[in-house]
């Protein structure tokens, strides 16, 4: 049970964290902040924070849980805001999509503060962005990935373990340039690819009559292409390197499809489209009971 947890960000995932350590019993009283005064007002309205607090170094004073939940390009400024309020007893997390920057951002800003810091990144979320669309069951069965450094305290990893493990989720642990290699390819490049498949549709002078044909698979294809613009405008440049090097593998697979089809292959084309339909049905397989 903590007495208080700050909340640094009110939106989407800070909002569901609060409202998820609420429900399980594991918070008396939530303080939170955005940049936005409207949206740490209507998270009060809402019951998601119990205080307003009016700067992030309020957010935390009196916290012994904090979570930094803002786009990874406001990290640094964000640590650099509270580090004077940060004390051992302290747990301090984010849910960054990438892990190295936060990290290079903590280790500037933080420094001998740097033993509380646990950085996690939950592996779920929605399109829609907002404190209004916070769920309590937001994180329920989804993958937190935990990439804390040598000078994080052993005890705040297991704190964290133990929260996450509370809200329902699957905890690993994992180096940050493993973490950012692997996100790189099953969740930055596909988030890519959505808006500029997007872009393309929407550059032809027939676009409005094509979008008026789209059924289902162009649906759950490009359901991301509806994400928060900031959000990943951060997350494609902080991962940038890893994410360039995956966009250079799709590129190189569908240049080999278009190869094909242009020499009229159909075998060729098929054994391609077999290849990737047996690895996402034995995908899907092994993990079609693991929400998020």
């Amino acid at each position: 049970m903590f007495e208080q947890l700050g909340v640094i960000g009110c939106g989407l995932m800070g909002g569901s964290f609060a409202l998820a350590l609420k429900r399980a019993g594991l918070v008396k009283r939530v303080v939170g902040y955005s940049k936005s005064p409207t949206t740490t007002e209507r998270a009060r309205q809402l019951g998601v924070i119990d205080v307003e607090a009016p700067s992030a170094l309020l957010a935390v004073s009196g916290a012994d849980i904090v979570l930094i939940a803002v786009p990874v390009a406001a990290t640094e400024a964000t640590l650099k805001s509270i580090k004077h309020m940060v004390t051992p007893q302290m747990l301090v997390m984010d849910v960054g999509s990438t892990k190295g920057d936060v990290l290079d951002a903590a280790r500037r800003a933080m420094r001998d503060q740097m033993g509380s810091f646990v950085p996690a990144h939950p592996v779920c979320g929605k399109e829609l962005s907002g404190v209004e669309y916070a769920d309590p069951d937001l994180y329920k069965g989804c993958q937190v990935i935990l990439t804390p450094t040598e000078r994080t305290l052993t005890a705040k990893i297991k704190q964290a373990q133990e929260v996450w493990t509370a809200l329902g989720c699957r905890v690993l642990q994992m180096s940050p340039e493993s973490h950012d290699a692997a996100f790189a390819a099953v969740s930055h490049l596909p988030h890519l690819l959505a808006f500029a498949l997007m872009n393309a549709i929407t550059s032809q002078e027939q676009a409005a009559h094509f979008l008026s044909l789209a059924g289902p698979g162009f649906r759950d294809f490009t359901r991301i292409a509806a994400s928060d613009p900031k959000v990943w405008r951060d997350i494609l440049l902080a991962n940038r390197k890893e994410l360039l090097e995956q966009s250079r593998f799709f590129q190189e697979q569908l240049k080999i499809f278009e190869n094909l089809m242009a020499q009229e292959d159909a075998q060729g084309v098929e054994q391609l489209i077999t290849q990737a339909s047996a690895s996402r049905a034995a995908w899907h397989l092994k993990h079609h009971n693991k929400p998020c």
